[in-house]
């Protein structure tokens, strides 16, 4: 066992701003974008879609900015658990780092499966688990290695992303404007049949359920903040990019595949990643005239999902780690190695999603069983960091502090948290509506697995050790935790 006087090592601040704005950029560009955002379409008409995208980002834009507020006054590499602990109750931030870290080391081994799937679109006849291992040792090694080599790793895969989606709005505002492709679109499928809005307000919110899926991983930015070489000017860089990567990511992208495709086609149901020339992607890059789009455009899926699960057992890890920091996990997975490197919290974290990867050859029932667990765990994240900052902000001038003390400033406070407190408990209730109306309890304990063993966590930690929400005139405002401590800039 190894404490903290025994460590011979420490969390290295070695992540650059353009580390960290390429991991905000990247965050939210995978599978959700690239395959199934024409299902959105489908589903509630490309208006419904284009307002559901937009609610859920300005949402999220709200939750990195209270983020960023937080992360760039206290920079930890627990982040929001951390937070909850020191602003709110030590209750809370026990179960949302266990919540976060389950998430994603139950998360990693969903990404590395389908970088197998997507492999087999060259090579079909080699057995998709070598692949899928060939990957876990990858992102292993990388994380390995150095926090430097994780954040260079993702800049560059990121970049791929990143460019992809650059050369595909330029493509397809060709293809509208009949520059490329034949003649001009314009937006016509804006007013095909019952466009632009179909399904009226439920097929909306359906669609709003569906985005906050994509935009989950934006705040990995508040974890990296922890080991960022300059917290104050990184991360509220990134964050600042957040609303606009969105806008043009997300909201850019939909509409540019509701402009050539009618929400009638067929083909904007596909959401599966064998299938990848159905991909509004390479559909829109075919019209083009682009004829290697499908096998360029499996490529560009295949390093978003090697990207996401290289940032997962990253995330996983680091919560890990500061989880042993506070006091709630074994504290051999607090020590970390001369590279900076959590060492025991990797080996740990990468123990679990290779036994969670190896359920799926036992028994597929038990592997779903687990994803399902796993499936709200984002959002209830994202309700703790909406919970701390609004904690903080109150605490910061109960104690007489002033606004101007802080160097980055959330956006629309207090509305901005509450808006997205309120947003995220709509989502997580409104997950599977229909099993309710139709008292289907076995899909409603599916859909819902992971709320009770949410509570089970808090309330076990709550119950014997007798925790509280703490007054606001004791909240702890020291920019250290047992763990990590912090001393920032000068002015």
């Amino acid at each position: 066992m190894a404490d903290e006087s025994k460590s011979t090592g420490h969390m290295e601040r070695t992540l650059q701003t353009r580390h960290l704005s390429m991991i905000a950029l990247g965050g939210t560009i995978g599978t959700g974008l690239f395959i199934a955002s024409g299902s959105a379409i489908s589903t509630a008409g490309p208006g419904g879609a284009l307002v559901a995208y937009g609610i859920m980002g300005i949402m999220v834009y709200f939750l990195m900015t209270s983020l960023g507020e937080m992360a760039t006054y206290m920079p930890l590499t627990g982040s929001f658990s951390a937070y909850s602990t020191k602003f709110v109750d030590p209750a809370l931030g026990f179960a949302l780092g266990w919540n976060y870290w389950f998430n994603w080391a139950i998360t990693i081994p969903v990404d590395v499966t389908t970088a197998g799937i997507v492999m087999n679109y060259w090579l079909p006849n080699v057995p998709g688990w070598i692949f899928s291992v060939t990957v876990m040792a990858l992102i292993f090694l990388i994380n390995y290695l150095s926090v430097r080599s994780y954040g260079e790793t993702e800049f560059w895969l990121a970049l791929i992303k990143v460019v992809t989606v650059i050369v595909f709005l330029i493509v397809g505002v060709a293809i509208i404007f009949g520059i490329m492709g034949g003649k001009p679109v314009g937006l016509s499928n804006f007013h095909y049949k019952q466009a632009p809005f179909v399904g009226g307000v439920p097929a909306i919110i359906s669609v709003f359920l569906v985005a906050g899926f994509s935009f989950q991983g934006t705040e990995l930015v508040g974890i990296t903040a922890g080991e960022a070489a300059t917290p104050e000017k990184s991360v509220s860089k990134a964050i600042h990019s957040t609303f606009w990567r969105i806008l043009l990511f997300y909201i850019f992208a939909i509409f540019v595949i509701a402009c050539i495709l009618p929400y009638t086609d067929k083909n904007l149901l596909n959401q599966d990643v064998s299938n990848i020339t159905m991909s509004p992607f390479t559909i829109v890059f075919k019209r083009a005239g682009l004829a290697f789009a499908a096998s360029a455009m499996n490529a560009v899926i295949l390093t978003a999902v090697i990207s996401a699960a290289n940032s997962g057992l990253y995330a996983s890890t680091r919560m890990l780690y500061s989880q042993a920091r506070e006091g709630y996990a074994w504290r051999i997975f607090g020590y970390v190695n001369r590279r900076g490197i959590p060492i025991y919290a990797l080996l740990g974290t990468m123990v679990v999603s290779l036994a969670a990867y190896a359920t799926q050859f036992i028994g597929p029932k038990a592997y779903n069983y687990l994803i399902d667990a796993s499936g709200l765990c984002g959002f209830i994240a994202w309700l703790g960091i909406a919970i701390s900052h609004y904690r903080f902000r109150k605490a910061f001038l109960k104690q007489g502090h002033k606004l101007s003390e802080l160097k980055y400033h959330a956006t629309g406070f207090p509305f901005g948290p509450v808006f997205a407190l309120a947003l995220c408990i709509v989502v997580i209730c409104g997950q599977n509506i229909d099993a309710f109306v139709k008292m289907d309890w076995q899909n409603i304990l599916i859909t819902y697995m992971g709320i009770p063993l949410f509570l089970i966590l808090f309330f076990y930690y709550k119950i014997r050790y007798k925790t509280h929400l703490i007054p606001l005139d004791k909240v702890d405002l020291s920019r250290r935790t047992k763990g990590e401590s912090y001393e920032p800039e000068d002015n």
